[in-house]
């Protein structure tokens, strides 16, 4: 039988920083082994240019990403839903894990701040991964 790969969701307001970052790092580290997805409560108009910057300083390109709506369904296809700073905005289903992330928020943040808010995104993601795979 095979096994099914596993689906997360990151979600935070604007999903223009951390859940990019978190996707992003995801995505690279997992290799195909989980399902990536991201979105926003209030998605911002683009990506924030310093995440993008700090991203590519570990060679993960993330420039093709949007900001996207976070939606029902989203929600409903994740396994796993791993909220950071969208309050309750996000909805719940039973049967789905989640989890809160308490994560500074990289907008306006110079690239030195951004920088250590992306590693602790990436030990939370290593983590993450031992878990899921």
């Amino acid at each position: 039988m095979t096994k099914k790969t596993p689906t997360v969701l990151f979600v935070c307001v604007h999903n223009a920083g951390r859940s990019q970052m978190a996707a992003g790092l995801l995505d690279y580290l997992a290799a195909g082994r989980v399902e990536v997805r991201s979105a926003g409560s209030e998605p911002a108009d683009q990506l924030n240019p310093t995440v993008i910057e700090a991203m590519a300083e570990v060679g993960i390109d993330i420039t093709a990403e949007q900001p996207k709506l976070l939606n029902t369904d989203a929600v409903k296809a994740a396994d796993v839903v791993i909220t950071m700073g969208c309050g309750d905005t996000c909805p719940v289903f039973p049967g789905k894990r989640y989890e809160d992330w308490e994560l500074d928020d990289p907008a306006g943040q110079p690239l030195e701040t951004v920088r250590t808010i992306r590693d602790e995104i990436e030990h939370r993601v290593r983590d993450l991964i031992t878990h899921l795979t």
